[in-house]
């Protein structure tokens, strides 16, 4: 497969992967990376390998003909990459088994066995096969992009992993594809995640881990119209789990919660 990518040797290459179903989150990242390079590559694929629950790879949502026109509106210049699952993976579907040195056993790891794998498996071969100088993700699947930083280091591939800022909506609900599965009363609800965690830091500040997750879990358990999976603060180099804080290193808590069968993620830095 080639793209036809012609790029001088002054030029640089910026690389957005997505999943489709783009929202203004994705959007902030094309434009991080236009700024940064002087061609950039969008690409759209739903990774079969990454999703542990069959079901949930069946609702996620499939809106290739309005990514396109959005992109085509957002700047010409864009090339997108939109390649069939035959194309990625011919008749092998199977992920590459990667040593992530645990940053793949907590958290979202714990509870979606196989995940990273497959993030890994195609993040690889979209990277081997642009070719970009720098490639970008969201931070709010902020365990993804610290892996994705592993990768890089595992494969010695030439790339720079840029992390960008989460992007939320007016309420303050990280903006993600699967929010549109929400009902409308049920989105406006969801900011309450967010505004956990902003308190969660808070506390932070004068309390142990432990004392603060256990606040949180408190709030979950009032609420009838969502169900906490996991709050957990780590360490944010190495996604341990932290049992004592330590002065000078940086935390940061994730959390995990279902609404109405939908699971929505979300993190913010602790210090």
């Amino acid at each position: 497969m080639h793209l036809g990518l012609r790029t001088t040797e002054n030029n640089t290459l910026g690389l957005v992967p997505t999943m489709g179903a783009l929202h203004q989150g994705h959007l902030s990242l094309v434009q991080k990376a236009i700024s940064d390079n002087d061609v950039v590559v969008v690409s759209i694929f739903v990774n079969p390998t990454q999703f542990n629950n069959p079901a949930d790879l069946q609702k996620y949502p499939n809106t290739l003909e309005a990514d396109l026109k959005l992109l085509k509106s957002f700047r010409e210049e864009l090339i997108i990459f939109a390649p069939s699952v035959s194309e990625m993976y011919r008749n092998n579907l199977i992920s590459k088994e990667y040593d992530f040195e645990g940053l793949d056993k907590v958290m979202e790891g714990e509870f979606r066995e196989g995940h990273f794998n497959g993030v890994g498996t195609i993040v690889e071969q979209l990277l081997r096969l642009i070719k970009p100088n720098r490639a970008y993700f969201g931070e709010k699947d902020f365990q993804q992009l610290q892996i994705i930083r592993k990768l890089v280091a595992l494969t010695n591939l030439p790339v720079e992993i840029i992390g960008c800022p989460i992007v939320r909506e007016p309420q303050g609900l990280a903006m993600s594809s699967r929010n549109e599965q929400l009902s409308s009363s049920l989105r406006k609800k969801a900011a309450m995640i967010y505004q956990t965690l902003q308190t969660a830091k808070l506390k932070f500040g004068t309390k142990s881990a432990s004392k603060v997750m256990e606040y949180v879990r408190e709030e979950f358990e009032k609420q009838s119209d969502f169900t906490l999976e996991y709050i957990q603060i780590t360490d944010v180099d190495t996604l341990t789990p932290v049992r004592r804080k330590q002065k000078n290193r940086k935390y940061r808590a994730f959390i995990a919660v279902y609404a109405d069968g939908v699971r929505l993620i979300d993190n913010i830095a602790l210090n």
